[in-house]
């Protein structure tokens, strides 16, 4: 290929920048001509891209966001809106592009690829639902930040004797709440994988601890828990239990800030998997990680995996922070 393209789209997640620039400085180093295209699927429709070269991706790496911008484009469903994509590939002579996003993502790939403008989808959110992949690119980072921030509440829910409710984000899965659960101590963890009762679970189990001599307590809660609200179920720990309780939304902290290690490591062997495939001409795959190994897989056998929960990872959350 002599010319491909490279865009960001969904949510943005740390280490975005990373990938990005592992791609560009691939590309270029292949004798490629690499165009960035802003603002995902809707800045190629647009036609909205532009030329990068090895300089255009300097000092990006340690910045969280994208610096080629996000979009949703829920509209890129529809087969003459790809078509219109495809058209507007031909007349930048768009040979392959390198999508980084979630789910949403790979399908536009998988459309793009079907339609003869070969994709490669780097997984790109910190909910770290991608079924095919271990760990995606803002995951780590978003665990970090998580951490740092309860760590931090701990500090006032410690001196008041009180309760803090923290709701995490991960869309419907509750991979965050549960390993961040597990590294500040959480009392307890609700996680849309699992059935709970709060009056069992949360109320009794507080009520146990404090008769070990514990009077704080923290709770984490999973966006996608069904019929849980962190501001009810506060002031519904302090009508049962009598312990001062407050809640928190950490909303869109967690997806800010300066990747980790991890997470840049991660982006960088997968945005230059991206470029070694499209170079043979390869498109239709993902490349992601498992079993700390880049791997790469076919979009719909990687769409079609199934990822569970660590449950021996809940239960041992569970035992060890009563």
């Amino acid at each position: 290929m002599k010319t491909i393209g490279v865009l960001t789209s969904g949510g943005d997640a740390p280490g975005m920048n990373a990938a990005i620039r592992a791609v560009v400085r691939a590309g270029c180093e292949s004798g490629m001509k690499v165009m960035g295209i802003r603002r995902g699927y809707k800045g190629l429709i647009d036609g909205d891209m532009y030329e990068m070269n090895l300089r255009s991706v300097s000092d990006i790496i340690h910045r969280g966001g994208t610096m080629l911008y996000s979009a949703r484009c829920p509209e890129f469903a529809e087969s003459e809106v790809q078509d219109k994509a495809v058209e507007v590939c031909k007349s930048f002579g768009l040979e392959g592009i390198v999508t980084i996003g979630g789910d949403g993502t790979f399908m536009g790939a998988r459309a793009l690829t079907l339609k003869g403008i070969p994709c490669i989808g780097i997984p790109g959110t910190i909910d770290n639902d991608i079924s095919s992949c271990d760990y995606t690119v803002g995951y780590d980072t978003a665990l970090n930040t998580i951490m740092d921030m309860v760590d931090r509440i701990r500090d006032t829910t410690e001196s008041h004797d009180r309760c803090s409710v923290v709701e995490v984000m991960g869309r419907n899965a509750g991979y965050l709440a549960l390993n961040a659960g597990l590294a500040v101590g959480a009392t307890c963890i609700l996680i849309p994988e699992v059935d709970y009762d709060i009056d069992s679970y949360i109320i009794e189990r507080m009520r146990r601890t404090q008769k070990t001599g514990k009077q704080h307590f923290i709770i984490i809660v999973a966006e996608g828990v069904k019929g849980v609200e962190a501001k009810s179920l506060a002031k519904y720990i302090q009508e049962k239990t009598g312990v001062e309780s407050r809640a928190t939304v950490l909303g869109h902290v967690q997806r800010g800030g300066s990747p980790s290690v991890r997470d840049r490591v991660l982006a960088s062997q997968m945005g230059y998997q991206a470029v070694q495939l499209l170079k043979n001409d390869i498109g239709n795959r993902v490349v992601v990680v498992s079993k700390d190994k880049i791997v790469d897989y076919d979009i719909i056998e990687a769409l079609n995996m199934k990822k569970t929960i660590d449950l021996e990872l809940y239960k041992i959350a569970n035992e060890i922070s009563i």
